[in-house]
């Protein structure tokens, strides 16, 4: 058993990679050395334009997260370009989603439709990529799942009903999966956060409610991709080797774990 391996030596796939966020923690991995698979769904050019900038070290795949099959497939097909196992999974992928309060299901307008298209999304996709890269973990004795999360379950200041359940399921998987895993030398972990400035997902947030958080926050301001990026970067690296089942908020301090 591998009990940490270097960035600069591991395959990761980032779910949802070609742009907003996904697309800062391809950048990050990239810039540490790491070998990424790039996942898409309707970003093609975008996803593509980020694995040139990497020439040999990244490859753009369109697959569908939620179908079991596309993700199997993906993951044979990085395999055999990059001749080594996907050893870490960063689950970031979205379903359609605006984070625009005036237009979100509210209580009396909520449906089991809004609901099961976040959590197959993302709890059902989180599921599939897991199992698909298991065995190459497995074999290698070490692996890394990175989750990512919402600070929107701790402190729903915009209740996103479908959005903010879907992501606490999926920590309760992260932790679920943390005991599952741990013996075969693989950690799960999550990082969540708050409104990022900005991403496609953020964009039609008003300017109001970004100024409300940066003056809630002790650092007086919204957390950008970037940091947010790095953040995931620590659970990817041998510094975190005893750490798993965790939850890390990066949001500036507005939420205290």
């Amino acid at each position: 058993m591998t009990s940490a391996v270097p960035i600069n030596q591991q395959l990761v796939l980032v779910t949802g990679g070609g742009r907003g966020l996904g697309e800062h923690v391809v950048s990050a991995l990239l810039r540490e050395g790491a070998r990424v698979v790039v996942n898409f769904l309707n970003s093609a050019e975008r996803a593509q334009a980020l694995a040139d900038t990497a020439a040999g070290r990244a490859m753009a795949v369109r697959a569908d997260v939620s179908d079991a099959r596309a993700v199997r497939s993906m993951v044979e097909q990085a395999q055999e370009h990059f001749g080594m196992a996907i050893t870490t999974v960063v689950n970031n992928a979205l379903p359609a989603f605006s984070f625009n309060g005036d237009l979100r299901p509210h209580a009396d307008t909520l449906t089991w439709d809004h609901l099961h298209q976040q959590f197959q999304g993302i709890v059902q996709g989180a599921l599939n990529t897991t199992q698909a890269t298991l065995p190459g973990m497995e074999a290698m004795g070490f692996g890394r799942i990175i989750n990512i999360g919402t600070n929107l379950f701790q402190n729903p200041v915009v209740p996103y009903h479908d959005y903010t359940a879907a992501k606490a399921a999926l920590l309760s998987l992260t932790r679920t999966l943390s005991h599952d895993l741990g013996p075969k030398g693989i950690t799960v972990n999550m990082v969540s956060g708050g409104l990022l400035r900005t991403t496609d997902a953020s964009s039609a947030t008003p300017e109001d409610v970004f100024n409300l958080i940066a003056a809630s926050t002790p650092l007086r301001r919204v957390t950008t991709p970037e940091e947010f990026a790095d953040a995931v970067l620590f659970f990817a690296s041998p510094w975190s080797r005893s750490v798993t089942g965790q939850n890390l908020v990066v949001d500036g301090g507005l939420v205290k774990n």
